[in-house]
């Protein structure tokens, strides 16, 4: 062994292999850079990377062979014993540092190993009946909270990825970036009758390749096991642990009726909105109650009932009768499923919303993040919950989770913003703001936020008055953008002019960036007030009372 050093040595061998390797890590570094920005296809990449792992061992053997000299390259002298053992040496020694170096490079170089953080567009329906398309966003939307049920994975919520619903052109990279994952899930469906068909395709967010691809063609009643499956395999692509709660809770069915699900599908879509109006939540209750009678073991429906028995309680309509419903759903839903976490999250909002008894609904909803950890609802409500208590540091983390599993939700950013605000921290208030109307360009939250905080900031209104014209008039909902404009033209002092508004609106009440319903008296006598009318403020105030009443 000694003698082949010595040959090496003295053949230079070992200059011309340290040059090679600084020469091969230049260039896989400058490759693995520029390939990715030209939109190189990845197997481009991992066929420098082989040329380069083949060319180190013929390099050394063109260093043995051959020596430069200044009468230019010569054959280098060889020694009269050993030759032949020497070159077989140095040609080992040559491909065992490559093997070395592939098995350390080819993980890198194969593009294969992703993060495990996954989006589930919108699937295309490719039926010609219009309710097929519920029955898309159904499949999609199962199969997004199957994921959700692996604490290993990272999943965006529902809210975030039906921004991307009906895009003709998706760009992966640009969604990857804009939701923070590295893979996303596209599919289609095709329903007739009773038979299905589905295709999804598994993508790498970072090259827009595909991991894989799967087509499924069965019955309706075959919908589940679809689901099932495709939870298990995208958990196997990403190398996603699974335990055995997981697997039993992706295993189960909700409902063995078709028909119930296709309701349920439907009314989980009305509660669902970005922004939850008061009518779209009352469409999802009818839909809710007709898949529990076809099907009144679906314990799924009963908690999706009480959730918009608990919201509309809160935000629109606090009479006892809601609440009481809210909670005869829910304990439903745990009598026939006691594990279900959906039902433990609908308890929490009956207790949150119903009775303000912070105590037990952190505790259900404590249940219901172990059970569905990539679901924000949860962790909105947890901090919602604690900064009403006080809890500004615990609440902002949680929001601020709630915010990273569902970036394009308007509702958690303005929630997020709103806290901020509260601690007078307004130059990260303006940022989730601009969060807001980046993710939702036409919101109405989007609009008035940026106002508002700007108003609360610097005392600055004409942020409101450009958000406004950005607006379309015909847009105002419950009155939303009227109260809004009142408000501004109050705090302008332009009395006459925020009751020429407020006069145009027909109905009897406004929402409120609360979404709770003001009196359109109320606005009314308040602004007589300011005014110094005292009996005209009394007249509207006491038609403010009844309404309120």
């Amino acid at each position: 062994m000694s003698g082949f050093f010595e040959e090496v040595r003295r053949r230079k061998v070992y200059r011309v292999a340290a040059a090679y390797v600084i020469a091969a890590g230049f260039i896989i570094q400058i490759s693995s850079a520029v390939f990715p920005a030209w939109e190189l296809p990845n197997w481009a990449f991992r066929l420098v990377v082989v040329f380069l792992l083949i060319g180190f061992p013929i390099s050394l053997i063109l260093a043995w062979a051959y020596d430069i000299t200044p009468q230019g390259i010569r054959a280098t002298p060889a020694p009269r014993t050993h030759r032949r053992r020497n070159l077989i040496m140095l040609i080992a020694m040559g491909v065992i540092v490559s093997a070395v170096a592939g098995f350390f490079l080819f993980p890198r170089a194969s593009g294969r190993k992703v993060e495990k953080s996954i989006a589930v567009l919108p699937f295309q329906s490719l039926s010609d009946e219009k309710e097929n398309a519920y029955f898309a966003d159904g499949m999609q939307d199962d199969i997004l909270t199957n994921l959700s049920k692996i604490g290993d994975l990272k999943v965006i919520s529902r809210m975030s990825v039906m921004s991307y619903r009906g895009d003709a052109v998706r760009n992966a990279r640009e969604i990857g970036k804009a939701l923070g994952v590295a893979t996303l899930l596209e599919g289609s469906v095709r329903r007739s009758g009773n038979r299905v068909r589905v295709n999804v395709q598994l993508i790498n967010a970072s090259n827009d390749e595909h991991i894989w691809a799967e087509d499924y063609d069965g019955d309706l009643t075959d919908v589940f096991a679809i689901q099932t499956d495709l939870a298990q395999k995208i958990a196997s692509a990403l190398q996603a642990k699974l335990s055995p709660n997981e697997k039993a809770r992706i295993d189960r069915r909700p409902t063995q009726n078709p028909d119930a699900y296709l309701l349920f599908v439907q009314a989980h879509d009305y509660a669902n909105r970005m922004e939850m109006f008061h009518d779209t939540s009352l469409k999802a209750e009818p839909l809710f109650e007709q898949a529990i009678k076809l099907d009144p073991n679906f314990a799924l429906a009963f908690a999706g009932l009480s959730r918009v028995e608990s919201w509309l309680y809160h935000a629109s309509d606090p009479v006892p009768a809601r609440r009481e419903k809210a909670r005869l759903n829910t304990d439903e839903a745990l009598r026939l499923q006691p594990d279900l976490p959906e039902a433990h999250l609908a308890l929490g909002f009956s207790y949150y919303y119903g009775d303000r008894d912070y105590e037990r609904a952190l505790a259900e909803f404590e249940i219901a993040r172990r059970g569905l950890p990539n679901d924000a609802q949860a962790y909105l409500a947890i901090g919602s919950i604690q900064r009403r208590q006080g809890k500004w540091a615990e609440s902002t983390a949680n929001l601020e989770k709630a915010a990273a599993l569902d970036p394009k939700n308007t509702n958690i950013l303005s929630n997020l913003a709103y806290s901020y605000m509260a601690q007078r921290n307004f130059e990260t208030a303006d940022k989730v703001a601009d969060r807001v109307i980046a993710a939702a360009p036409q919101s109405l939250q989007a609009a008035a936020l940026k106002g508002l905080v700007a108003a609360e900031w610097k005392g600055d209104l004409s942020v409101f008055e450009k958000q406004f014209s950005l607006v379309s008039p015909e847009t105002n909902p419950g009155g939303l953008m009227t109260w809004a404009r009142v408000w501004v033209l109050t705090l302008q002092r332009k009395f006459p002019e925020a009751l020429q508004v407020l006069q145009k609106f027909r109905g009897e009440t406004l929402t409120t960036n609360t979404t709770a319903p003001c009196p359109k008296t109320f606005l009314e006598g308040s602004i007589y007030m300011l005014q110094g009318d005292e009996a005209k403020a009394r007249t509207a105030l006491e038609h403010a009372r009844v309404v309120s009443e």
